[in-house]
């Protein structure tokens, strides 16, 4: 009897040993895997960190070496230089906004050219003549200014109108300015219609 009682005591003990051995080659398992996880979630990062100085080297001109240290420090000085850059911009832009909100007096050339116009009889006008249904050949006669030409071709756009074969001649102080006009999109375009917006444009410049 006390025999078999030493023998399942010694099977007891032998079963909890093999349990034992299983239950920690499981652990030691996890281990490994949790370590692997770890290892490639942190080349993950690396190669992303990696990829995001490639892209900062490529945006500053300026890399003095290709460590990612003197990279960073690069980058720092040049968004430095940049901002310096932006404020001194904003400063141009307020004085000229400034000085804008002054009244010029009227330019030198400008009193000439209204001069001249008031001497030989010319004065400011649009002629409007329909070609067919969405075409209209425009003459407008207005001074001649720094910019006039320019503020006249933009605000006629501005109003949806497409202008070809436009001519410009000066002369006396004024300005002929001759354009084939359209309408975007193909639009019928009125003719005294057209020559009233066309007036109140060029009395704007």
């Amino acid at each position: 009897m006390e025999f078999v009682s030493s023998a399942l005591d010694e099977l007891c003990i032998t079963e909890q040993g093999k349990r034992g051995g299983r239950i920690g080659h499981q652990s030691h398992n996890n281990d490994d895997e949790y370590e692997s996880i770890n290892l490639h979630a942190e080349r993950r990062r690396r190669q992303k960190l990696s990829e995001r100085l490639l892209i900062l080297r490529a945006l500053v001109p300026n890399i003095t070496n290709m460590n990612k240290a003197t990279i960073i420090e690069d980058a720092i000085t040049y968004i430095h230089e940049l901002q310096k850059t932006v404020n001194m911009l904003k400063d141009q832009l307020f004085d000229m906004e400034a000085s804008e909100e002054e009244a010029p007096e009227p330019k030198k050339e400008e009193i000439q050219a209204a001069e001249e116009m008031k001497k030989f009889g010319i004065q400011a006008g649009v002629n409007v003549t329909q070609i067919d249904g969405n075409k209209l050949w425009v003459k407008a006669i207005l001074e001649k200014k720094r910019g006039g030409f320019t503020k006249l071709m933009e605000a006629m756009t501005a109003f949806g109108f497409e202008l070809t074969d436009t001519s410009v001649t000066t002369s006396n102080g004024a300005m002929l300015v001759s354009s084939c006009v359209m309408g975007f999109y193909c639009e019928t375009l009125e003719v005294e219609q057209t020559k009233e917006l066309m007036l109140e444009i060029i009395n704007s410049i």
